[in-house]
């Protein structure tokens, strides 16, 4: 059901506005109804003003249900500290169905008592999925509602990138808008941002320290930014990258090279608690004519050593992993073993969905990318490899039409992640760790106010980076 208007949305049987305020008359029916409807209002209404209000009522609600949006730095810093090492956070990018893929995740982690778990969306998802950062927010925090999840939920900007030729060009540009996205994410309680300045490294400098020079000074830069505009009470989990994603392997003397360099800028602030680096892996994975994906094989060692030196001689939770999701099953139950603080999946999600899409809507879909998308066709591609690199481009286009499928297949695509779930967090080892959770994060409420919601969205220019 969508919501037609502002007083079909506060004049009913659940909710009520008093003084300003939003009453929740009935918990229950909150949760098996209206949680449903506010979602159906944020993906289908055309109403900017009922969708802006919708995302009001989504997070009162949640703080109300014990679901507040928090920062995991206090646990990454205790991870250093005690050695808890034990288990791997699985950082997911929900691309598409996002309210019905968290829902899964939730219903995952309530079983087996997970709480080290992560929902993440990348600056370039942002701009080809149509998923702003309230949105993303309002969609994961609903589905902790509808699933009886309470507690901290961490909400997390991936990949927010600078692209080195605008940077280059245009520094004082490109910084601006990458500090207009963080402030717009935080204000939507995305209180774990990773910075990924690793694009401006620059290898054909001579010493290692001149090669990571301007990634760790504007890696510092948007640390103090960061520091400056947090809520009262809430220290934001900032994450940095020394070796772009694709690229070579990371090494030690990079990994204590930007560190050394990122330290000295930072002037006594906390600094960042993870770091990203280069193992062997691909966004998305390298794909073969036929549209399958190559086996890559991880530099697992590479992996353990730059996760210890991250702990031992610089506090942080280790080393995250990029480009993990469409890695054989077998490779999951390793990133523990060596200690891997953090690993990012997404790609293979968005497989599975588009796995169980109608073949209409898929025929539909891949039209528009051959219609739109061409000019990202490079010569030797065949049509699998096109289709399969660009098919991600299109959620934001077809965004409504794959929400609006029968409740059914949602469903049975939501089944299936689940298992996808329940599978990673069992390899990744985070069952029970909600009680380390609740034992090292302090979830802070931030009040909001109506209008705080109503606000227009700046124009935040190209969001391309890595995804």
């Amino acid at each position: 059901m969508i919501y037609r208007d502002e007083y079909e949305l506060f004049n009913n049987d659940i909710i009520a506005l008093e003084k300003g305020k939003i009453n929740i008359k009935d918990n229950q029916l909150f949760k098996e109804k209206m949680a449903d409807n506010l979602m159906d209002t944020i993906i289908l209404s055309n109403s900017f003003h009922l969708k802006r209000l919708c995302y009001w009522v989504a997070y009162e609600a949640a703080v109300k249900f014990g679901v507040m949006p928090s920062s995991i730095h206090t646990l990454y810093v205790s991870r250093a500290k005690e050695d808890l090492t034990h288990f791997t956070v699985p950082a997911m990018n929900l691309r598409t169905l996002t309210y019905d893929l968290a829902r899964a995740v939730f219903r995952v982690a309530n079983r087996i008592n997970a709480g080290a778990f992560i929902f993440e969306i990348a600056k370039s998802e942002i701009g080809y999925t149509s998923q702003r950062p309230v949105e993303y927010t309002s969609c994961i925090l609903l589905a902790a509602i509808k699933e009886g999840y309470k507690g901290p939920v961490f909400i997390q900007g991936d990949h927010f990138q600078l692209k080195a030729k605008n940077f280059l060009s245009d520094r004082d540009k490109e910084l601006s808008q990458l500090k207009d996205l963080i402030s717009e994410a935080i204000e939507a309680g995305f209180y774990n941002i990773d910075i990924d300045s690793s694009t401006l490294v620059d290898l054909s400098k001579s010493t290692i320290d001149e090669q990571q020079r301007l990634n760790y000074e504007v890696c510092a830069f948007f640390t103090k930014f960061i520091r400056e505009l947090q809520p009262e009470g809430i220290e934001v989990s900032i994450g940095g990258e020394i070796g772009e994603v694709g690229g070579k392997n990371s090494t030690p003397q990079e990994l204590r090279a930007f560190m050394k360099g990122y330290i000295s800028q930072i002037n006594g602030l906390e600094g960042i608690s993870k770091i990203s680096i280069q193992t062997g892996t691909t966004h998305g994975g390298v794909v073969l004519p036929d549209g399958s994906i190559a086996k890559v094989k991880i530099d697992f060692d590479t992996l353990r050593e730059l996760s210890e030196i991250s702990r031992k001689e610089f506090g942080m939770a280790g080393a995250v992993q990029h480009g993990a999701s469409t890695l054989p099953n077998d490779a999951f139950h390793r990133f523990p073993e060596v200690g891997c603080a953090e690993i990012h999946l997404a790609t293979q999600f968005q497989n599975i969905v588009y796995d169980y899409l109608p073949l209409p809507l898929k025929e539909k879909i891949y039209g528009w990318l051959h219609a739109n998308c061409s000019n990202e066709r490079k010569p030797d591609q065949t049509d699998d490899q096109f289709i399969y690199k660009t098919r991600k481009k299109a959620l934001g286009p077809f965004k409504r039409e794959i929400y609006s499928l029968p409740r059914e297949l949602r469903n049975k695509i939501s089944q299936v992640l689940e298992e996808e779930f329940a599978f990673l967090f069992d390899q990744l080892n985070i069952k029970d760790t909600k009680p380390l959770v609740d034992k090292y994060i302090k979830p802070v409420v931030v009040e909001k106010k109506r209008e705080d919601f109503l606000k227009e969205e700046k124009d935040l220019g190209s969001l391309e980076g890595a995804d």
